[in-house]
């Protein structure tokens, strides 16, 4: 592991979680004392729950590594020493050629098929981001509750959440329910149930008129309940993406010239700005195609569209989570480095690994491959 990783693997770890980057390791630095961490652990392997995972876009030397071609996979980082990760880490990927001798000889059998460890990892594999919320509900769907440390979600952001959902909510109450009187109770109930592990049961009358198979129903539901956190994510996350574009577009490097960072950054900031705004039109689009179907269901009475939307609602809702996530990420990882750490001070070396950080997220490749570090 060259200097240039240890140190991006350093800001990981200080970074805590982002809808990127899982941080298990912050966490247990974060809570030391928390018992609910030992009685209701992430991972029940000791090491495997101080680990950090990225959703990590692959780079062509490492498409080899997988039997299926994919753009992204889950990397598993294990610090060789959690008090100094300047001493780096090892790694692996979930669904490697060589998966189980790699994790058979570092944890036993603990992520052998059917163990536990193991299905929380591919429950993990199974999303497009991190995003702790999404995160919390699909571990909870399958039954699989680790400790609320482990992911940072203000109780706030939930009210607000649910509030939002139920306003969206109301239209299909009166249309299914014809429950004007009292809807905003009903309404509320239904938030809950959609939200909950198991929101099938007091949607039955969509499911009839829409038409769907059982486990078609069951996925489209699921992601529909993703597109409608992404949606209330994205309400207020364009705000915070506009002031970390002028940011970025603004910052310059202090201290010493570093001629690979002098070299690299001007272009790479071009190439960041352009790949935020095309994911910001490329989301707001997928948000838009739901609006339609939606609005064409509960205004016009043609649940046809609706149903179309449940069915491609899966394949979209990964491509929405990755794009959405590598926004997320960007914002999440700015505002911690820069809100109280001395503004926007910052030397030419650093900047660079922000930068690289931020280009693996947006996954879009520079026009000269020498400019980019390893």
């Amino acid at each position: 592991m060259n200097d240039r990783t240890v140190r991006r693997l350093t800001a990981l770890e200080q970074s805590g979680s982002t809808a990127r980057v899982l941080n298990l390791a912050s966490t247990h630095r974060r809570h030391p004392d928390d018992r609910e961490l030992a009685a209701a652990p992430f991972f029940q392997h000791p090491q495997l729950d101080r680990c950090i995972i990225l959703k990590h876009r692959l780079r062509q030397n490492e498409y080899e590594m997988f039997t299926t071609p994919r753009p992204t996979a889950t990397k598993v980082m294990l610090p060789i020493d959690g008090k100094d990760l300047k001493l780096g880490a090892r790694y692996f990927f979930v669904g490697q050629r060589d998966f189980d001798d790699v994790t058979g000889e570092a944890f036993g059998d603990a992520l052998r098929p059917g163990k536990r460890d193991r299905q929380v990892l591919d429950l993990i594999d199974s999303l497009p981001s991190l995003d702790p919320f999404l995160l919390r509900e699909h571990l909870k769907r399958h039954g699989v509750e680790p400790a609320r440390a482990y992911f940072n979600i203000s109780e706030a952001d939930v009210q607000k959440m649910y509030e939002f959902v139920r306003k969206e909510l109301m239209s299909l109450v009166t249309l299914s329910f014809n429950a004007d009187y009292g809807a905003a109770a009903y309404a509320s109930k239904l938030v809950d149930k959609l939200l909950s592990n198991s929101p099938d049961a007091d949607f039955e009358p969509l499911r009839d008129t829409l038409k769907l198979k059982d486990q078609e129903y069951l996925d489209g539901v699921f992601c529909w309940r993703g597109f409608l956190y992404y949606k209330w994510v994205l309400s207020t996350l364009n705000e915070q993406v506009a002031k970390v574009v002028v940011d970025i577009d603004l910052i310059q490097p202090r201290g010493p010239r570093d001629p690979e960072a002098a070299a690299y950054i001007p272009a790479a900031r071009t190439r960041i700005l352009v790949a935020i705004e095309h994911t910001r039109v490329a989301v707001a689009e997928m948000l838009a195609v739901y609006d339609k179907a939606y609005q064409a269901m509960t205004g016009e009475g043609q649940p046809g569209a609706f149903r179309e939307f449940l069915l491609a609602a899966p394949d979209m809702f990964t491509r929405l989570g990755e794009q959405l996530g590598a926004l997320q990420h960007i914002v999440s990882f700015w505002r911690y480095r820069f809100q109280g750490h001395g503004g926007r001070m910052v030397g030419g070396s650093e900047l660079m690994d922000i930068l690289l950080d931020f280009e693996d997220s947006l996954a879009f490749a520079p026009a000269d491959p020498g400019q980019r570090a390893a």
